[in-house]
């Protein structure tokens, strides 16, 4: 069962990134490592409204140690997803790249239907 599962549009960006912190801390991950956590997601929450559709949906998952926070649009998921540091001379494009550097690991699947981007921080 999702310790926080929540719909979310451009709208509720900012409510959503105060509730997934406080649940975040709740379970353990404080300081740098929670900011580090949360930040990455909301990365993944702002790529989903930019370019997946507008809107899109958060679950967060304890399973032992290991938190799990998947983001999930239903994006045209055309074109790449590059995991990588794009040119400095380049604005925006870091989304993913910083959330794969801010976690323990971060998955981009790639469906007919959209894209699913999930990160995970260990207690």
């Amino acid at each position: 069962m999702p310790l926080l599962s929540q719909d979310f549009t451009e709208a509720t960006v900012s409510t959503l990134r105060h509730a997934l912190h406080a649940q975040v801390t709740a379970e353990g991950l404080t300081g740098d490592a929670g900011y580090d956590f949360v930040l990455a997601v909301h990365e993944l929450v702002t790529n989903a409204v930019r370019h997946g559709g507008g809107h899109g949906r958060l679950e967060l998952r304890r399973q032992n140690d290991v938190l799990t926070c998947e983001v999930i649009d239903r994006g045209s998921a055309l074109g790449s997803l590059p995991v990588r540091l794009p040119a400095a001379d380049r604005a925006g494009g870091r989304g993913l790249w910083l959330a794969h550097q801010l976690t323990e690991g971060l998955i981009v699947t790639r469906r007919l239907n959209g894209v699913t981007a999930i990160v995970t921080a260990c207690l």
